[in-house]
């Protein structure tokens, strides 16, 4: 028997390596391995000193089979697993603790009076609205200048028309809009950019040309080429404006067409109140606004400075006819510590 194990460890001093193979694959019996345990203590000592200084050298992680059960876990893998564990098993409980957060910040808003405060503002606002009373002055625009105006002209008076419709529904006291002469490359500006303008509330859209839907002697061009000055608005009266934006490339023709036809014209009071640095020709939604703003007012020199644009130039005129100087502004810090604190 000694033989025997004096060969076997020197086949194992010569393939250490495949016999540990042999060994994990079962091909050496485990009476065999036991008994030369028992009989060959040094070599069993020795085996297990080679495979130690073997796995040593190589840098395997291989370990023997009976080793795998017996590994332990690191301290800090284990703390790891312990605060996992107990945030799965605190779920639960954290679900519960923010329910309760939310019912408590709940219960601390007014939502009770919520309600109540709502109706409230609501009724204050209703209070605070001005009373809207339609006019019986009617406005149209008339559109039956389409073929002298370049197409992107034509989109700025799609905007201009857009711009009138708006501030009429907005208005304190609305008057009836007319469209008139529709069509041509104005509606395929409007059937392509606005299609919601067939929806259109308290409007009138007309095919015909105004003087078909208006009588005549109701009918005022409002023109800056008319040397009549409009004082007063009637309320019997339709006032017509030119839906023309043209740049001055057609300069007067609003009028020619209102003697053309024999109608009535006037210009609006504006040399009388306001002074210029532009022309006085003005857009359509420009127009229409004074006249809304007028109706609201009751002055034109409150409605020329409400609507016309800073651009314009637009200086009062006093009652010698002059220009009124604007209030130079002081010339100082407005933003100082003691008006800083007042504003916050």
């Amino acid at each position: 028997m000694w033989k025997l194990c004096g060969g076997v460890e020197q086949l194992i001093s010569l393939f250490p390596f495949s016999w540990r193979c042999l060994t994990a694959r079962g091909c050496i019996s485990e009476a065999l391995r036991s008994e030369e345990a028992v009989q060959c203590p040094s070599m069993a000592e020795g085996s297990e000193s080679r495979e130690a200084s073997d796995a040593g050298g190589t840098g395997s992680s291989q370990q023997p089979e009976s080793g795998g059960a017996n590994q332990t876990v690191s301290k800090s893998q284990r703390k790891k697993l312990l605060k996992q564990q107990k945030w799965e098993a605190e779920r639960e409980l954290r679900k519960q603790k923010r329910k309760e957060k939310k019912q408590q910040r709940r219960l601390q808003r007014p939502h009770h009076h919520h309600q109540e405060d709502e109706e409230e503002a609501q009724s204050a606002r209703k209070r605070l609205r001005r009373e809207v009373t339609p006019s019986s002055l009617r406005l149209v625009v008339d559109c039956s200048f389409d073929n002298l105006m370049l197409l992107k002209d034509v989109g700025k008076l799609h905007r201009q028309v857009q711009r009138c419709y708006s501030e009429n529904r907005r208005a304190l006291h609305p008057v009836q809009l007319y469209l008139t002469s529709l069509g041509g490359q104005l509606k395929q500006s409007m059937d392509k950019k606005d299609k919601g303008w067939v929806n259109w509330k308290d409007i009138t859209i007309k095919t015909e040309h105004y003087s078909e839907v208006v009588a005549q002697e109701e009918l005022v061009y409002l023109t800056s080429d008319s040397p009549n000055v409009l004082e007063e608005l009637d309320h019997n009266k339709a006032y017509v404006i030119g839906g023309l934006v043209d740049h001055n490339h057609h300069k007067g023709i609003t009028f020619e067409r209102a003697k053309e036809l024999g109608i009535d014209h006037a210009q609006l009071p504006l040399s009388n109140f306001v002074k210029m640095n532009s022309r006085k020709v003005l857009a359509v939604n420009h127009v229409f606004e004074i006249v809304l703003a007028y109706l609201e007012k009751s002055s034109w020199q409150e409605a020329f400075f409400t609507v016309l644009p800073q651009r314009k130039g637009a200086v009062a005129v006093g009652q010698d006819g002059t220009a009124v100087p604007a209030k130079e502004e002081e010339d100082s810090d407005p933003d100082t510590p003691d008006q800083t604190e007042k504003r916050t």
